[in-house]
This record gives structure tokens, C-alpha cells and sequence, in this order.
């Protein structure tokens, strides 16, 4: 029988382990371990084993760890995992994917009856319907306001009641009636707090984050960027298509004020010198113009819709990157 280790070997031996881990693995997913029980703790070390290791201790042993392991190879960016080291946390450490380590912790969660003074991490509402509870036990039902009748000998609740709101402290009354009723409101099992990549810390939320959702927010980024970019007069690539469209709107300009003059500027001129002919040329085959009504109405027609266009283009712009 191997001899017992004393208070002292033990933190070394866990030292030597927890620096082996940090080592070994370079993601690490901070969790929750409240009210988690010894069996349920085996049962994921067991569905997570072949590329990922859970590890409990003391905060203040996780802590020193950390801080030694820093000292003794250099990692200063192992220290960002000291400030997440806060209440009854563990640390699981993996080289697989951390959506599906994250996934798969959540699926070794267990329902656990309401212990009196628990605080309610969710609702608790009682259904209605039979009870199976003979009259005698009315009792409770009063002093909790539940309103009930009694139906072939048995009690039966009437409408659902919110029994518990989340965030309170679970009563005496309250632990007792759903023990009566062989209600199991609460599940518990690990639940991931943080995530530690390469030296990177970051809510678990983001491991939920899509495809179309990255593509979201990279387009939102180049949108501000864009913005700034044409704001301050400052090239960017992403301002670079804007910054030309816009150039050449003001040479065009310019051209058309003065007597300076290029290709593209010349069929503006010439267009605004006689917009008819232009309303000529666009007439449909076949169509008939007579006298000078038809090709004025075109003419107009077509103005008001070069006016139009422009004004999109100005519109599309500035929607852009409002």
C-alpha cells in the first residue's frame, strides 16, 4: 500500500501536474462546478477523455500555480488566467474543438431537487392537473396561495403558479411541496464562465458565433471604416471606390461649369445643351412622334429620370454608411 502523501507533497504534486497541463494544452475553458456531485464529475471526465482534462482544486493552488509556472518559462500570458481562478471554478484542459468540448460538457447535466435556502437559477412553475396528494395535504397549498379543489379524493391544482422566481431563496414550504409533487425544477452541471486561447481570454458566447454572423460584423467594420475614411479624407481601400466615384462627380462637374472638356464630359454637354435628342434616339421602334409635344414630354421624362439616378447614387453612398 503506497504510503500517504502529506500536506506539503500534494501541492507539489499538483504543481508538477497543473504545469504539465498548462504546457501540454493551450486552450482552457474556465467552468462552473456549483452543486456539481463526485459521480457527475467522473461521468465527464469520462465523455471528455482521449483529447481533453478536467482539473479541480483551490482557487488559491491554481493561483500560485499559474504565477510559479510564469516565473519559472516566461509565460506572462498564462497570467490572464489568475483573474478567472473566482468562486468554485475548474479548469478543463483540451486540444479539441471548444464548440464541441463546450457542447459536450453541457450535455452532463443532471435535475436536482429544490434544497431549501438554494437560490433559483430559473423560474419554478407548478402545472396544473391531479396531484395524486389526498386532501389532508391541502395544508401546504393554502400557505403557498395555490388555489385548488379536490377531485375523487385527491388534490388538484387549478391553474399554473410561479412557485419560485429566479433568484430567490428556495423555502421550507416551497423545498417541501415539490418534494411532495416529484418535482426536480433545478439542473446542474458544469457551465463555462471563460475560454483561455493561446493567451487570449474571451466570453463563451462567441464560440456560438456563425459563418454569417462573422461576415456581419467584418462587413460592419469595413462600413465604419469606409465612413471615417471619407469623413477625414483619408485613403483607405475600403474608401478607394467612393473616393474615385466621387473624384470623378467633381471633375464632371467642373468640366460642364467651364469650358474644359473631355470625352465623357462632352456627351454630358451635349446632352444638356438638347436633352430631345437624347429622348429621340431612346424612343421605341416603331413608335410614332409626332409634332413637338411628344419629344418635349420625352425629354422632360428623361431629365427627371437622369435627376432621379443621380440622386440614388448619392443615396446609395451615404446608406452605406449611415
Amino acid at each position: 500500500m503506497a504510503p500517504k502523501l502529506t500536506k506539503a507533497e500534494k501541492k507539489v504534486s499538483y504543481d508538477k501536474k497543473m504545469c504539465r497541463l498548462i504546457d501540454e494544452y493551450a486552450q482552457i475553458l474556465v467552468v462552473a462546478a456549483d452543486n456539481v456531485g463526485s459521480t457527475q464529475l467522473q461521468n465527464i471526465r469520462k465523455g471528455l477523455r482521449g483529447d481533453s482534462v478536467v482539473l479541480m482544486g483551490k482557487n488559491t493552488m491554481m493561483k500560485r500555480t499559474v504565477r510559479i509556472h510564469s516565473e519559472n518559462t516566461g509565460n506572462t500570458a498564462i497570467l490572464n488566467l489568475v483573474p478567472l481562478l473566482v468562486g468554485n471554478v475548474g479548469l478543463i484542459f483540451t486540444k479539441g474543438d471548444l464548440k464541441e468540448v463546450s457542447e459536450e460538457v453541457g450535455k452532463y447535466k443532471v435535475g436536482a431537487p429544490a434544497r431549501v435556502g438554494l437560490v433559483a437559477p430559473i423560474d419554478v412553475v407548478v402545472p396544473p392537473g391531479n396531484t395524486g396528494l389526498d386532501p389532508s395535504q391541502t395544508s401546504f397549498f393554502q400557505v403557498l396561495n395555490i388555489p385548488t379543489k379536490i377531485n375523487k379524493g385527491t388534490v388538484e391544482i387549478i391553474t399554473p403558479v410561479e412557485l419560485i422566481h429566479k433568484g430567490d431563496k428556495v423555502g421550507s414550504s416551497e423545498a417541501a411541496l415539490l418534494a411532495k409533487l416529484g418535482i426536480r425544477p433545478f439542473s446542474y452541471g458544469l457551465v463555462v464562465l471563460s475560454v483561455y486561447d493561446n493567451g487570449s481570454v474571451f466570453s463563451p458566447e462567441v464560440l456560438n458565433l456563425t459563418e454569417d454572423d462573422l461576415t456581419e460584423r467584418f462587413a460592419q467594420g469595413v462600413a465604419m471604416v469606409t465612413s471615417l475614411s471619407l469623413a477625414i479624407a483619408y485613403p483607405t481601400i475600403a474608401a478607394a471606390p467612393h473616393m474615385f466615384i466621387n473624384a470623378y462627380k467633381n471633375a464632371l462637374a467642373i468640366a460642364v461649369e467651364t469650358e474644359y472638356s473631355y470625352p465623357h464630359a462632352d456627351k454630358v454637354k451635349e446632352y444638356l445643351a438638347d436633352p430631345s435628342k437624347f429622348a429621340v434616339a431612346a424612343a421605341p421602334a416603331g413608335a410614332v412622334v409626332s409634332g413637338g409635344a411628344a419629344p418635349a414630354a420625352a425629354a422632360k421624362e428623361e431629365a427627371k429620370k437622369e435627376e432621379v439616378d443621380e440622386e440614388s447614387d448619392d443615396d446609395f453612398v451615404c446608406n452605406l454608411f449611415d
